[in-house]
């Protein structure tokens, strides 16, 4: 049975598999998860690993999907690097990695840290080809994956879910969906062809980027009254300065390096998040 539709041989399909993970849009989950363990302060570093090994395979299943869907079912992409078979055995192998880290996570946390984490997986099992058509699902599937690592890596450390946890959450949810329908404009005319509606369809390119920018800005207002109010720590308004210079100049570009600065920026604000909550080097201040 191939696996790889190039070459043969366990070289071959080693390289298949490794060519599905791309970084760019897998770390997010993984230090979504990882911040969850920052948030609740007290980490368990084996329980902390296991749920950021779930993350990983979620989201290895999803673009294990992807692939499958978009090249041998629906013929989207010129090219994939597995067989239909190759894709098969992957997602048995990815799921059955996440169903282990679930059962781990039931015998040494409990019922809801499980409860909070197989979402994700059936989010990346059926964003394609179920959920991504959907202007809604299409745009806050891969947000609402990040939004429930960050619970999910929070309550597996501290067995309970705080206001503090749910906000940062709520904040990447609402700030991931603007990225999402910024990235999605630029398949705005395939799209349109095979009639995906993705937010960009559905409004029109123009009309996305102001809505992808409102979510943008109601994430950041977010972060900020929740600052104000202390729920948040002071300092997390700088997390807010920094994405919001990268977004400014985000806004003057084509919509890949658009997506691309996002990303990116992205990466910095929940960096700036990180130390804010662990140093809280503004609090004396306030």
């Amino acid at each position: 049975m191939a696996l790889a539709r190039r070459g043969s041989g366990l070289g071959a399909g080693a390289r298949a598999y490794w060519s599905q993970v791309h970084p760019v849009f897998m770390l997010p989950p993984l230090a979504a998860s990882l911040f969850g363990a920052v948030l609740a302060r007290g980490i368990d570093p084996g329980v902390a690993s296991v749920h950021v090994l779930a993350m990983f395979a979620a989201v290895y299943t999803a673009h294990l999907k992807d692939g499958y869907v978009d090249f041998h079912v629906r013929g989207e992409d010129d090219d994939h690097p597995l067989t239909i078979a190759g894709c098969r055995a992957g997602l048995l192998a990815s799921s059955l990695l996440f169903a282990a880290c679930c059962l781990f996570l039931f015998l040494t946390v409990d019922w809801v840290a499980v409860a909070l984490t197989v979402p994700t997986w059936l989010v990346a099992y059926h964003h394609a080809p179920q959920l991504d058509t959907n202007p809604l699902t299409a745009t806050t599937g891969y947000p609402l994956g990040i939004a429930l690592s960050v619970l999910g890596g929070y309550y597996a450390q501290a067995t309970a879910i705080s206001l503090l946890a749910l906000g940062f959450a709520v904040v990447f949810l609402v700030l991931l969906s603007g990225i999402k329908v910024i990235d999605d404009t630029q398949d705005y005319d395939y799209d349109r062809s095979i009639r995906k509606r993705t937010v960009a369809v559905v409004v029109g390119p123009d009309r996305a980027y102001a809505v992808a920018y409102g979510l943008m800005i109601t994430g950041l207002l977010v972060v900020t009254g929740l600052a104000i109010a202390r729920v948040f720590p002071p300092s997390s308004v700088l997390a807010v300065l920094a994405f919001g210079a990268v977004a400014v100049v985000a806004r003057r570009a084509e919509p890949e390096l658009a997506t691309m600065l996002l990303i990116r920026g992205s990466y910095i604000f929940l960096a700036v998040l990180v130390a804010a909550v662990w140093f809280e080097p503004l609090e004396a201040l306030f």
